[in-house]
């Protein structure tokens, strides 16, 4: 269910508005049926996003659009297969990963989208069940996933799996890869203010990174150019192409209110199901901490989201918004060159912290650029 107009709030009207409305009465969160987007339509997306770790503003745009597409979806409504080019997405595939975990057939992550991981669980368990073991999840399938019992209960194996990779990846930064995003760009400037454009700030930072991080043997790679502005669906497709082994995308943050000030972290959660990456919980928290220890920004600490690049690149990832533009005292710290410089040093030690055992690991601040295990 692709958004052919892009975006929808009060005040539109038409065929495409009269499908919102009828997904969320389905969903059981707007009563009575109209064609024009009101005031009843707007709080009805707004608690739809809360509920499923979205953007809370009320609007419905390509995400949003699609985040209602997957919430009709029920195991059982439809064959689910991999198509390597559009994977399926939906609850009906969360609720599939979320069963074929529980049985002991690994699953990446529960993310609702059926990649090639959960083809390859598919499969196994087809060929435990005797079943054609094809990979594509039919009515036989439905079946025999309602008549078995979970073979382990309780835990996260996924997570589990996570942490391992990271265990197994050691403590060098050397050889590895991470995908730096760079928020906005192009014609899309983010949120501007006193002088300030987020898309400029999050390209200089996304620099200064790239630059410490190759000093260290790191291939970093920028998801986009300084003119250009691809949607989060292109930025995490060109994530997943690098392999890398994280992404941290920038942002700076905004409001109308100019009193909100402070940085904030993201990782892939959503509550509803119970899903969340383990490492990009544990990425975020780094990063987070160690910004705050390192300069005198607001802490508006950690927090769980389903945004497209969190929830559809393969490796860990979050989102930092660094700052308020809109904010006096944010946007004059965020001016200075050397602040910046502050916050690249404070990512680049929380991606070595990832990676460093505990008996290795240093206290939050205290990790020095040149200390780096390169």
């Amino acid at each position: 269910m692709e958004s052919p107009h892009g975006v929808y709030r009060i005040g539109d009207s038409g065929e495409a508005v009269a499908e919102i409305v009828g997904k969320l009465q389905r969903l059981g969160l707007l009563t009575g049926g109209h064609d024009v987007y009101d005031e009843a339509t707007a709080h009805a997306v707004r608690g739809f996003q809360q509920q499923r770790g979205l953007m809370i503003d009320g609007i419905v745009g390509p995400q949003t659009y699609r985040a209602i597409d997957d919430a009709r979806w029920r195991l059982g409504d439809r064959l689910l297969t991999y198509v390597p080019a559009h994977p399926m997405s939906g609850d009906d595939v969360l609720s599939l990963q979320a069963k074929l975990q529980e049985l002991g057939f690994a699953v990446a992550r529960i993310d609702g989208i059926f990649a090639a991981d959960t083809q390859r669980a598919v499969t196994e368990f087809q060929r435990n069940m005797g079943l054609p073991a094809d990979g594509t999840c039919g009515p036989s399938t439905f079946k025999a996933l309602q008549r078995i019992r979970p073979m382990a209960t309780g835990g996260r194996p996924d997570a589990l799996r996570a942490r391992e990779a990271v265990r197994a990846a050691g403590p060098r930064l050397s050889g590895k890869t991470v995908v730096i995003d760079p928020g906005h760009g192009g014609f899309d400037y983010g949120w501007e203010g006193y002088g300030l454009r987020e898309s400029d700030i999050a390209y200089d930072l996304a620099a200064r990174i790239e630059g410490r991080l190759g000093a260290t043997g790191v291939r970093a790679y920028l998801s986009r150019g300084r003119d250009q502005g691809p949607d989060e669906l292109a930025r995490a497709a060109f994530a997943n192409e690098t392999d890398a082994n994280l992404c941290v995308s920038l942002h700076t943050d905004g409001s109308m209110n100019p009193a909100a000030q402070g940085v904030a972290t993201y990782f892939y959660g959503n509550d509803l199901h119970g899903a969340s990456s383990s490492v990009g919980e544990q990425f975020a928290g780094l990063v987070q901490r160690e910004i705050v220890a390192r300069t005198d920004l607001l802490n508006c600490h950690t927090h769980a989201k389903t945004w497209d690049l969190l929830r559809r690149t393969k490796m860990p990832a979050v989102r930092l918004e660094i700052g308020y533009v809109t904010n006096p005292h944010d946007s004059a710290r965020l001016a200075d060159p050397a602040f910046r410089d502050v916050i690249a040093e404070a990512i680049v030690v929380a991606i070595q912290r990832v990676y460093l055992p505990p008996e290795q690991d240093a206290a939050t601040g205290m990790l020095r650029f040149g200390q780096l295990t390169v």
